[in-house]
C-alpha cells in the first residue's frame, strides 16, 4: 500500500484525482493540504465525498507531509507548487505535478510566458514529461514527474505520429481547441459565472496562451526538428471536455486509410489511445482516460481530431497513469 498525499486540495483535478484514488487497491490517501489557516473537514469541500473519506485538509508543511505520504500529488497552481517540491524531493517523496511547473525545458522561456521567475530552474530540462506514451522509460525509476498540459495532450497525441513519421511539415500548424469550463479552475471568475458562460461560446488567449510553448517543445522533440504552431483555444459552455481540431500541410499524397494506419501502428500497444473511424465526440472520453483521435485528408491539408477529459486523460487521470508507472502497479489500474 502506497500513502498518497495531495496538496491543494480544494480544486476540480485534486477531487478527481481524490476520487480515482479511492478506488485504488494499492493507494492510502493520507493526507490533503489547503493553504488557507482553516481545516476543513474534505466532505464540507468536496460533498461528494460524503462517507467516502474522513480527512480534514490541512495547511502542512513539506515535511509534515513527507512524514504521512510516499507520493505527494502536487495541485497547487505554478510557482507555488516548486516551492514545496524540492524539500518534498529531499524528504524522499516522489512527486507527480499536475502544476505547470516542470514542463519547460528552459527557465527562460518560463518567465516569460508565466510572469515570474522559476523557483527550481536546475530540475527544467531535467524532469521527465508525464505522457507516458511517448516518454514512458524516462517516467520509470523518476522521483519527480510533470503531469501534461490538458490541451497540450490532447494537441500531442493526434500530431505526434505524423511529425515522427515527417509526413506533415513542422511548420503552419493550426491548432483549434474547445474546452469545457472546469479547465479554468475552481476560482471564482466573472467570464465562468453561469450568466456570462451559458448559451455562449468564445476564444480566449489567442497567440498568448500558455500552453503554446508547451506544446511545440514537446513536438519538437519528437519531430527531431523545430516545431510551430498557432494554437487557439475556446470556452465552450459545458462542465469537461476537449475538442482539438488541427490542421497541417502534408509532405506526400496521403491517404486517409494510410494515415489511421500509421496513428494504429504508433499507438498499438497503449491502453489510452484508441484511433477511431469515426468523427469523435467529448461525450466519448467523459470521466474516463482515453483519448480517441481520428483523422481525414481536406484537400491540400491533413485535419487531425482528437477528444478527451481534461480532467481526467488532462490532468488527474494522466496523474494517476504516471504513479502507477512510479510505483510499479499495472498501467491501467483505478483507471477507466
Amino acid at each position: 500500500m502506497t500513502r498518497v498525499a495531495i496538496m491543494g486540495a480544494t480544486g476540480y483535478t485534486a477531487l478527481e484525482t481524490i476520487l480515482i484514488l479511492l478506488r485504488h487497491p494499492g493507494a492510502e490517501i493520507t493526507a490533503l493540504t489547503t493553504r488557507s489557516e482553516e481545516r476543513p473537514h474534505v466532505s464540507s469541500v468536496h460533498p461528494q465525498l460524503a462517507g467516502r473519506l474522513d480527512l480534514f485538509l490541512e495547511n502542512l508543511s513539506a515535511q509534515e507531509i513527507a512524514q504521512r505520504a510516499e507520493c505527494v500529488f502536487s495541485c497547487l497552481p505554478h510557482k507555488a507548487s516548486a516551492e514545496r517540491i524540492p524539500t518534498l524531493l529531499a524528504e524522499g517523496c516522489k512527486v507527480v505535478d499536475l502544476s505547470a511547473d516542470y514542463r519547460l525545458n528552459d527557465p527562460q522561456v518560463f518567465e516569460a510566458w508565466y510572469g515570474v521567475k522559476h523557483p527550481d530552474p536546475e530540475r527544467l530540462g531535467r524532469t521527465p514529461y508525464g505522457l507516458p506514451e511517448l516518454f514512458r522509460e524516462r517516467i520509470v525509476g523518476a522521483d519527480l514527474v510533470a503531469n501534461p498540459g490538458c490541451y497540450p495532450t490532447s494537441a500531442i497525441v493526434a500530431l505526434a505520429p505524423l511529425l515522427k513519421k515527417k509526413w506533415i511539415r513542422p511548420e503552419g500548424i493550426i491548432i483549434d481547441s474547445k474546452s469545457g469550463a472546469s479547465g479554468a479552475g475552481k476560482s471564482l471568475k466573472p467570464h465562468l459565472m453561469y450568466c456570462e458562460l451559458n448559451e455562449g461560446f468564445s476564444a480566449y488567449g489567442v497567440g498568448v496562451h500558455r500552453h503554446t510553448p508547451e506544446i511545440e517543445q514537446v513536438l519538437s522533440e519528437v519531430a527531431g526538428e523545430k516545431v510551430d504552431v498557432i494554437f487557439t483555444p475556446h470556452l465552450v459552455p459545458m462542465e469537461r471536455g476537449i475538442l482539438t481540431t488541427a490542421y497541417s500541410i502534408p509532405t506526400a499524397d496521403f491517404t486517409q486509410e494510410q494515415i489511421l494506419g500509421e496513428m494504429r501502428d504508433f499507438y498499438e500497444n497503449e491502453p489510452f489511445v484508441r484511433v477511431v473511424e469515426g468523427l469523435p465526440n467529448t461525450r466519448d472520453c467523459r470521466n474516463s482516460n482515453y483519448v480517441s483521435v481520428t483523422a481525414r485528408v481536406v484537400k491540400d491539408r491533413i485535419v487531425t481530431i482528437s477528444c478527451l477529459d481534461n480532467l481526467v486523460k488532462g490532468a488527474s487521470g494522466a496523474a494517476v497513469q504516471n504513479f502507477n508507472i512510479l510505483f510499479e502497479y499495472p498501467e491501467n489500474t483505478a483507471l477507466l
